[in-house]
């Protein structure tokens, strides 16, 4: 029978004993929805998944080292491996997340409805995003040690904050695009459905990782004293639960395959030819014609070829 044994005389690395069924679950669902990920990015070469596909193994790392720990609460490795891998998993996660948003906003030419350009945009987010993890990363390096286990927990939560205001920071300009584009852009006629269903996408995985990381900062605030670390059901419900959604609803409804591309011009010729495909089956069947939405749809495709041809000119 399992017990909760101290560490080093009466340190206890826990403060429950973790959950041995609740891990294999997780890890069990983690290294599912990963592998169809990782299929996935080797099938379509979308190689800005990389970041996404390491960071479900992260996950399913850390809920091996809460099995492990099932039955050895006074053993340090186990502990060490949870505490690390599931901290910086969901950093590696918003990466991806970062690039897809750089890379929709190409694919729809809609650098002019972004408050940073896409090449910029990607970058930024992406520093911020690493800082994020070895911030992180140290500190929990720190905690795990056993030296300067307090400086540890701050540098750690300082690497949370980093992470939630990276994270507000980009909501707020995927907003202003989304807002901007539906409001200007002609593309919107013909692109419409595909670049929407990615925005709400983006926004809520966003906001999955953000309640994550909102949680955590209060775990490692209130410390070993504060409930959430005395109750392991906090952590499957707001960090588990969670971030397996996200990878899953980026699998269903995230980018699959030619719907962006890290050259804007090959999506907006599927664009237009699935608007010359809605124009031929409308004609067929026998629809009214609507003059208003025939110029829109003519405008969109003559737009969408001559920022095509200038994007081409620039690109050589």
């Amino acid at each position: 029978m399992t017990e909760l044994k101290p560490y080093k005389g009466d340190y206890y690395l826990w403060r429950y004993i973790p959950s041995l069924p609740a891990a294999i679950v997780f890890i069990a669902l983690f290294g599912i929805i990963t592998a169809l990920h990782s299929w996935r990015m080797f099938r379509r070469r979308l190689w800005f998944y990389i970041p996404f596909v390491i960071g479900g193994v992260f996950e399913a790392v850390g809920y091996v080292g809460r099995a492990k720990a099932n039955s050895g609460t006074d053993v340090l490795m186990p502990y060490v491996i949870q505490s690390f891998f599931l901290l910086v998993a969901p950093a590696l996660l918003a990466a991806t997340i970062y690039m897809t948003l750089g890379r929709l906003i190409t694919s729809v030419n809609g650098a002019e409805y972004s408050i940073i350009r896409p090449r910029w945009l990607t970058r930024l987010f992406v520093i911020g995003d690493l800082a994020s993890f070895m911030v992180q990363g140290g500190g929990a390096g720190m905690m795990t040690s056993g030296n300067n286990q307090k400086l540890g927990e701050h540098i750690v939560v300082g690497g949370l904050w980093v992470q939630i205001i990276m994270f507000g920071l980009f909501m707020i300009t995927s907003a202003i695009f989304h807002v901007r584009f539906m409001k200007k852009s002609p593309m919107v006629a013909v692109c419409g459905p595909a670049w929407t269903r990615m925005m709400y996408t983006l926004y809520a995985v966003s906001l999955m990782i953000m309640v994550r990381s909102v949680f955590r900062v209060i775990e490692y605030t209130l410390g070993h004293d504060g409930y959430p670390l005395n109750h392991e059901w906090t952590l499957y419900v707001f960090d588990s639960v969670l971030m397996w959604l996200s990878m899953v609803i980026y699998f269903l409804f995230g980018p699959k395959d030619h719907e962006i591309v890290a050259k804007g011009i090959q999506s907006q010729e599927t664009c237009l030819e699935m608007g010359s495909q809605d124009d031929s089956a409308a004609s067929q069947q026998g629809g009214g014609y609507d003059p208003g939405e025939h110029h829109t749809r003519r405008h969109s495709r003559r737009y969408s070829r001559s920022d095509s041809r200038r994007h081409s000119r620039q690109h050589h």
